[in-house]
């Protein structure tokens, strides 16, 4: 059976540890122009703020989970399920999954196997998303597939979703965690 090809990001599913993912929050820069949807890698920069994450980030914090604001033009509280770039307030607040014991769930862009996958590193690709329901596109890189220490994720298992678990094909979806290689609380060498 073919899998479903509906790429929605990196949802989080689980920690590690058994307890409930929770969000961390994050400031974005006033004027800050990229796009960042629900479902995103996001990345730490300069004084502390998050920003959308590049492919193979090396200072990914975690996973973007929507926004709040003041609107400039209404000057009313603003929450959004993704921050549409160039909002000029200086109170914009990113909810973030930064805990790097969260388990994920995404899809593979292509196809992937459980012999060639599982405990091995991938990036991810994608940067676009939905501005109706603020969902991200990002995809795991199945390509970027690598045993050494590069890659944004760590595939742990497959998902047991009956519409996108089937390994002979495009599109299955698996659990990741962030590599110890490339997520900010990570890093060995620090920031």
């Amino acid at each position: 059976m073919a899998n479903q090809d509906a790429a929605f990001g990196f949802r989080a599913v689980r920690h590690l540890s058994g307890g409930t993912p929770r969000t961390e929050e994050y400031v974005i820069a006033s004027g800050y122009t990229g796009v960042i949807y629900t479902g995103s890698p996001s990345a730490l920069v300069a004084g502390g703020g998050v920003e959308l994450g590049a492919v193979g980030a090396v200072q990914m914090n975690g996973v973007f989970n929507g926004c709040f604001y003041t609107d400039p033009t209404t000057s009313k509280p603003t929450w959004k399920a993704y921050y549409p770039g160039s909002i000029t307030a200086s109170d914009i607040v990113a909810n973030v999954y930064a805990d790097p014991q969260i388990i994920f769930e995404g899809q593979h862009d292509g196809t992937a196997t459980v012999a060639n996958n599982n405990n091995a590193n991938h990036d991810h690709v994608g940067t676009g998303g939905s501005t109706i329901n603020g969902q991200s596109s990002a995809e795991i890189d199945t390509s970027t597939y690598t045993t050494t220490a590069t890659g944004t994720w760590t595939q742990i298992g497959v998902s047991k979703d009956p519409d996108n678990s089937d390994l002979t094909a495009a599109n299955s979806n698996a659990y990741v965690v962030a590599n110890t290689g490339e997520h900010a609380y990570k890093l060995i060498t620090g920031l």
